[in-house]
């Protein structure tokens, strides 16, 4: 399977910043020059961008552009991984009982979430929470953000992770009932359509020490994939 061209993109720029050729602190070319040096799209070249970002290799200024972080580390970032309900992934760890509650509402698109679906500020998405218990005690809290017109992933034809171990947001510490200034593992997900387009983006966060790893399993065949909010 040919390797998306923003991936190319970013595994250029990637190599550069690890071998020092790209120092911390360096500027990297604007979008339009991206565009312009490789022959892609506009959504091509924030991708690449989006994808050292995710990396933690670069980091944007407001106004002044992209620049190499000051201390750039590696995160894994999964392509594609076999998925399956939120109900069907925990009754597989355990036979505890197992209790899945989501929301789902229409909320208009904040500034980071529009510009990062290519919609206007303020244009109605879908935000959905899923909160998952065993024998009552919570595990797993998340959202899960979607433009109107996607009902699932299935449309998805890659995914991008991002695993950390970082201090929740308000509402998941809330939910988790973790103590302030414990941290939780959370997991950055990102579907993209074949286009290049994001369709779902989701933020899932877990009790720090419920896993002792992550495993990926990653499929190199396109397939029918169902419903996935987490």
């Amino acid at each position: 399977m040919p390797e998306p061209a923003y991936v190319t993109i970013a595994g250029t720029y990637a190599r550069l910043i690890r071998s020092g050729e790209l120092a911390p602190g360096t500027q990297l070319p604007s979008y339009a020059e991206i565009v312009q040096r490789h022959g892609v799209s506009d959504i091509v070249a924030r991708k690449a961008i989006e994808l050292l970002q995710s990396q933690g290799l670069v980091r944007s200024v407001r106004r002044r552009g992209i620049f190499v972080a000051d201390r750039p580390n590696l995160v894994r970032v999964s392509p594609e991984r076999q998925r399956e309900t939120v109900e069907a992934t925990f009754r597989n760890e355990s036979d505890r009982d197992v209790l899945v509650d989501r929301e789902s509402e229409q909320i208009p698109a904040a500034e980071d979430l529009a510009d990062a679906f290519g919609l206007a500020t303020g244009e109605m998405i879908i935000h959905v929470v899923t909160r998952v218990t065993e024998d009552r005690q919570p595990v797993s809290i998340s959202d899960t953000y979607q433009p109107i017109d996607v009902a699932d992933v299935s449309d998805a034809t890659h995914l991008e992770e991002t695993v950390a171990d970082r201090l929740p947001a308000p509402t998941h510490a809330g939910w988790l009932r973790t103590t302030p200034g414990d941290l939780v593992k959370t997991v950055h997900q990102r579907f993209f359509a074949a286009d290049g387009r994001l369709i779902m983006m989701s933020d899932v966060s877990y009790p720090q020490h419920r896993y002792d790893a992550f495993l990926f399993r990653m499929t190199f065949r396109p397939e029918s994939l169902g419903t996935k909010d987490e």
